[in-house]
C-alpha cells in the first residue's frame, strides 16, 4: 500500500488533496465547467475502489462528458476518497483506479481536464484525520479550488453526482444547477436539482451542457 501522507510522484497539493491537471487544453478565463463526482456517477460504485480491473462506466456518462468536450467546457472530477484516510488503500491505488476510469472514458471519446480528490475524514489517522475538512463534500472546497486554478465562472457551471452531498457542494460553491443520479427534482435557494433517472432526463442534461457552450460562445 502506498504511503497516503506523502506526495511522492503524485500531484498532492497537501497530504489529503489530489489536484491533477489532465491534458493540455487551455481554457479562456470565465468559462463554466461540468463538475462530476466519480464513484457512483462516472463508474459503478464498488464501495472503496482499489482495483482498476473492477471499474465499469455507468451507461451514457461518457456521452455526457463528450458533449462538454464538444462544447469546449472544462470537465472536472471532484471525488471524496475517505478510504485513503481509513487505510483501506493508498494514493498509489487511487492513481491506478483513476487512470483506468480515464482510460475507459477515453475509449469512448470522452476526456477529463482536471481531477480533484479529498482523502480527509474524521475516521482517518495522522494528518488525514480531519473532521469536516473544507475540501470534503458537501463542503465546496474542491470546486472552489478548481475555479481558482482554471478561472471558472461557477455560477454558470453545473455538477452531476449520485449523492445529496454533491448537490450541496455545488450549491455552496455558487453553482445554479445540478443533476442527481436516481434522484428527485428540487429547487433550493437559487439552486435547481434535475433528476437523472431515464432517457428524457439524460436528454435534458445534454441540453444543459450544450447550453453552457452556447453561452460561452462555443458551438
Amino acid at each position: 500500500m502506498a504511503d497516503s501522507t506523502t506526495s511522492g510522484p503524485y500531484p498532492l497539493a497537501e497530504p489529503g488533496l489530489w489536484v491533477e491537471r489532465v491534458g493540455r487544453t487551455v481554457f479562456p478565463a470565465g468559462m463554466p465547467a461540468l463538475f462530476l463526482d466519480r464513484d457512483g456517477t462516472i463508474n459503478i460504485d464498488t464501495g472503496y475502489p482499489d482495483d482498476p480491473a473492477e471499474m465499469v462506466l455507468r451507461a451514457d456518462i461518457a456521452a455526457a462528458i463528450a458533449a462538454a468536450n464538444r462544447a469546449g467546457i472544462p470537465v472536472i472530477i471532484v471525488t471524496n476518497q475517505s478510504g485513503i484516510a481509513r487505510g483501506y488503500y493508498g494514493w498509489g491505488d487511487f492513481a491506478a483506479v483513476n487512470g483506468r476510469v480515464l482510460e475507459l472514458l477515453g475509449g469512448e471519446g470522452a476526456f477529463v481536464d482536471m481531477v480533484l480528490a479529498c482523502a480527509y475524514h474524521e475516521a482517518g489517522s495522522g494528518p488525514l484525520a480531519v473532521a469536516d475538512h473544507p475540501m470534503r463534500k458537501p463542503n465546496p472546497g474542491m470546486l472552489l479550488e478548481a475555479a481558482k486554478r482554471l478561472g471558472l465562472d461557477l455560477r454558470r457551471s453545473l455538477i452531476v453526482g449520485d449523492k445529496k452531498a454533491d448537490m450541496e457542494a455545488g450549491q455552496r460553491a455558487g453553482l445554479s444547477q445540478g443533476w442527481l443520479v436516481d434522484g428527485q427534482a428540487a429547487v433550493q435557494s437559487g439552486f435547481t436539482v434535475g433528476p437523472w433517472r431515464d432517457r428524457e432526463d439524460f436528454n435534458g442534461l445534454l441540453a444543459a451542457i450544450a447550453g453552457l457552450g452556447a453561452v460561452s460562445g462555443e458551438r
